[in-house]
């Protein structure tokens, strides 16, 4: 069984979403309203095919000419003339007038053909791009006239074994201007550029491509420096490699809690808390720490410019500037409203592509909230997140909490979707506002479930035990007073153990001397009563010698 040939477009992200490219050797629709990307997805598709894939390409252009073409795309990094002197490109402008085309009954293209079929041979070209068709149908109002000349012009391509884009100006309520392009077509291509809340968003979907499964989602698209630059598919399957090896959390206190050995390489992180709590100081310190060791860190940054981050992370004694000098770090820095959900996603998945990092910073994700609903915010960021483990890069998150809203929750809701979530708090006690935080989870080990309190110190965050007892948490002063007072009654209490230990010491003693005096006086009180007794016995045997000698006397018998 013969399966359908494509042609690899060159197009970032492109042939990702078509599964390989354009059906090669037929044509393709290109639809879309003005300034949407038509014409330069059309060049692009050229100019790659020439230095990619050594096919040489046609452009057939109605409405501008081969040196404003030139002008105009010299500017995205593509040398037309070069290809032009190197036979890799050709470029035939064809003025439009009606007067040299008119529906007479028996409209005939044959020119156009002609024409054409003498610049593919010209150079042998593989590839060609008609733009825009509707310059060559305008002046034509007969339905069943355009509709078989389309048809022919379509025919034609396919018979030369051409692939081919056909730019199409998009209708009122069709995807083409008449409404019939895309019936005769393989494959249309839908373009987009719309503005929401004042931001425009350029969109690609591709409509239908017969013979072949494709991607059917509306994909976001920059136009930058090196032409389009599509979001690719992220892994949707949930099969993504992940790893055993730990990365250093660059605090050590917070290393302890998980497992002495930090987070997991390639996981996701968020940081949530209200504002002023520490989240950027946390990103800050990981950021400090990926990039000492060697390895590269992307820090996107939403609300602080790069200096300004810079600056107020040496009050607490991380210095960046070494790793911005030395290549390591690199910042992203713009305002949400700048773009819209999709272009940020491309943007920020193309800065990745470029620099290449172990580790993302995104400060913070609730920036997004003004340009999109929960469910938009977290799509697009589901798709950050799925890209950045599929490439093994370890993604830390910050999330700004509103007050007022339960702390085990985040306004967009991306906890579900993270491997790891430290929580900041505020704490007010005694007049004044301190820090602490926990880990709410940590997939895959056994984290510390403790509340501590962090300080901002010249030296970083410290991380402290918060004083816990009688169902109150303190931090701060309270903490000390209450540490201090707890010292205080210990001491007293170690005190007056001494203090009974030296009066039983005492009673020890004076026991000791009564018994010894005791045992004295019974002394001396048995030696009497011997010496009564030996008296008394010593007076019986004496009157007893006296009567034996009374009686020896009396001559008793």
């Amino acid at each position: 069984m013969t399966m359908l040939t494509k042609c690899p477009t060159g197009i970032e992200g492109f042939d990702e979403i078509t599964g390989g490219g354009l059906p090669q050797g037929r044509p393709t629709l290109v639809c879309g309203s003005a300034g949407c990307g038509k014409t330069l997805l059309g060049v692009e598709f050229l100019v790659r095919g020439a230095l990619e894939y050594d096919e040489p390409g046609v452009l057939m252009a109605f409405e501008e000419t081969e040196e404003d073409l030139k002008k105009n795309f010299i500017s995205m990094g593509f040398d037309l003339q070069g290809l032009i002197d190197r036979k890799k490109l050709l470029i035939d402008h064809v003025r439009i007038d009606r007067s040299e085309i008119e529906e007479t009954g028996e409209y005939d293209l044959e020119g156009l053909f002609i024409r054409l079929a003498s610049a593919v041979d010209q150079i042998g070209a593989k590839r060609v791009v008609l733009d825009t068709i509707e310059a060559l149908f305008s002046g034509f109002s007969h339905e069943g006239i355009l509709r078989s000349e389309l048809r022919r012009l379509f025919m034609w391509l396919k018979n030369k074994g051409l692939t081919a884009i056909v730019t199409s100006e998009r209708g009122k309520d069709t995807i083409s201007k008449h409404g019939l392009e895309e019936y005769v077509a393989d494959c249309v291509i839908l373009m987009d550029h719309r503005v929401m809340g004042q931001v425009s968003t350029r969109r690609l979907r591709i409509v239908k491509y017969r013979g072949s499964m494709h991607g059917a989602d509306e994909y976001p698209f920059l136009i930058s420096k090196g032409g389009i630059w599509l979001v690719p598919i992220t892994s949707s399957a949930l099969n993504h490699v992940v790893s055993e090896e730990r990365i250093s959390t660059g605090i050590g206190a917070l290393n302890t809690m998980l497992e002495g050995k930090g987070y997991y390489r390639g996981s996701s992180i968020l940081v949530s808390g209200t504002a002023g709590t520490g989240k950027t100081s946390i990103a800050s310190h990981f950021a400090d720490s990926v990039c000492s060791g060697g390895e590269r860190t992307l820090f996107v940054a939403f609300e602080e410019s790069p200096m300004q981050i810079v600056r107020n992370m040496k009050s607490i004694g991380i210095n960046l500037d070494q790793w911005l000098e030395n290549d390591l770090l690199k910042f992203h820095a713009i305002r949400p409203s700048q773009y819209g959900l999709e272009s940020h996603l491309s943007t920020i998945h193309q800065t990745i592509d470029e620099f290449k990092p172990a580790a993302v910073v995104i400060d913070p994700i609730s920036s997004f909230l003004p340009g999109g609903s929960n469910f938009e915010i977290k799509e697009m960021l589901l798709r950050l997140v799925d890209f950045l483990k599929s490439n093994g890069i370890t993604s830390l998150f910050t999330d700004l909490i509103r007050g007022g809203i339960v702390l085990e929750k985040t306004d967009v809701g991306m906890s579900s979707l993270m491997d790891t979530w430290l929580l900041l708090r505020s704490l007010e006690c005694s007049g004044e506002r301190n820090r602490s935080f926990y880990i709410a989870k940590s997939r895959g080990m056994d984290h510390s479930h403790q509340i501590r309190e962090f300080l901002l110190t010249d030296k970083g965050v410290e991380l402290i035990d918060v004083y816990v007892g009688s169902g109150e948490v303190l931090t701060g002063s309270a903490r000390f007073a209450r540490e201090a007072q707890d010292k205080a009654e210990a001491l007293a209490r170690i005190q007056e153990i001494d203090r009974k230990k030296i009066e039983l010491e005492q009673k020890r003693h004076l026991l000791s001397a009564r018994i010894a005096a005791l045992q004295t006086e019974f002394e001396a009180e048995e030696r009497d009563v011997t010496r009564l007794i030996d008296e008394s016995l010593s007076r019986e045997d004496l009157l007893g010698q006296v009567r034996e000698d009374m009686a020896r006397i009396r001559r008793a018998d």
